[in-house]
């Protein structure tokens, strides 16, 4: 094991990682269960299902927030690696260095592997033009989290939905010029953790398609559909192909198959 993360499964932003390690050797250690588990788990290096004795220990009863409501049970050790306590949460090999955020856990897995496969650039200049794509997926990110939270509870509004809207449509608008006017990826000729991470976010975004009904009763559509394809081609090519990547397929595939479903 090079390095471990503790997760609500499935969750296509470890996929960065686990996409990530495929691709440069990396052995990763994934340990979680359904959202709806994790308040029965031991929130920890070792992290596993709660004990009798973990259960009844006050000292690791925690207030949940974004994401669970109720107890949550923490080690100090999990807190002092993970400061703001929140998954996916990723350790060096003996538990004791902490990596949080998804963007931040791929970077370590692919300078991991960067004797194996350069996936972080080749200097400064192209790791920082990843880096920008990364920020980038970060500011898309809060708000799809915030719309997909309040699907999943059932409490999303037209305001919350507009919000989803703008930052999707801003968000491929910059991707469709990165890959303007014939360019397979979004830096350079290779393949890079700037286009792992876009595929991972998309895939998890097509999950609102689930939610129409409710969007409905707000008298409001999804963000994505059929159109979408239309007015950001380039995007819709560049997602498709990588999903059929054999270091994309393994995740993303069997995910969309079952979001594809259920729409």
């Amino acid at each position: 094991m090079d390095i471990r993360i503790f997760s609500y499964l499935p969750n296509p932003r470890i996929w960065k990682a686990t996409i990530t390690a495929r691709l440069c050797g990396v052995e990763i250690d994934i340990r979680g269960a359904a959202p709806h588990n994790l308040p029965d788990w031991l929130w920890d290096f070792d992290a596993h299902p709660l004990t009798e004795a973990e259960r009844n220990d006050s000292s690791l009863a925690r207030e949940a927030r974004t994401g669970f409501g109720g107890k949550l049970y923490k080690t100090d050790a999990f807190l002092e690696a993970n400061p703001f306590g929140t998954v996916p949460a990723a350790f060096n090999p003996d538990g004791k260095v902490g990596i949080f955020e998804s963007n931040s856990i791929m970077r370590t897995v692919a300078r991991l592997g960067a004797d194996r496969a350069s996936l972080y650039g080749n200097d400064p200049y192209s790791a920082s033009r990843i880096d920008s794509f990364l920020d980038a997926s970060l500011v898309f990110a809060r708000d799809s989290q915030i719309y997909l939270l309040s699907l999943t509870r059932g409490k999303v509004t037209e305001e919350i939905h507009q919000r989803a809207h703008d930052a999707f449509h801003t968000y491929l608008r910059g991707l469709e010029q990165a890959l303007s006017p014939d360019c397979r990826y979004l830096v350079g000729d290779r393949l890079s953790i700037a286009d792992i991470c876009v595929v991972a976010e998309l895939a998890l975004f097509s999950r609102e398609r689930n939610y129409a009904e409710k969007l409905g009763e707000i008298d409001r559509e999804c963000v994505t559909g059929s159109e979408t394809d239309e007015m950001y081609p380039r995007v819709s090519a560049f997602f498709e192909s990588l999903c059929q990547h054999e270091a994309f397929a393994p995740d993303v595939l069997p995910y969309l198959e079952k979001t594809r479903a259920s729409a």
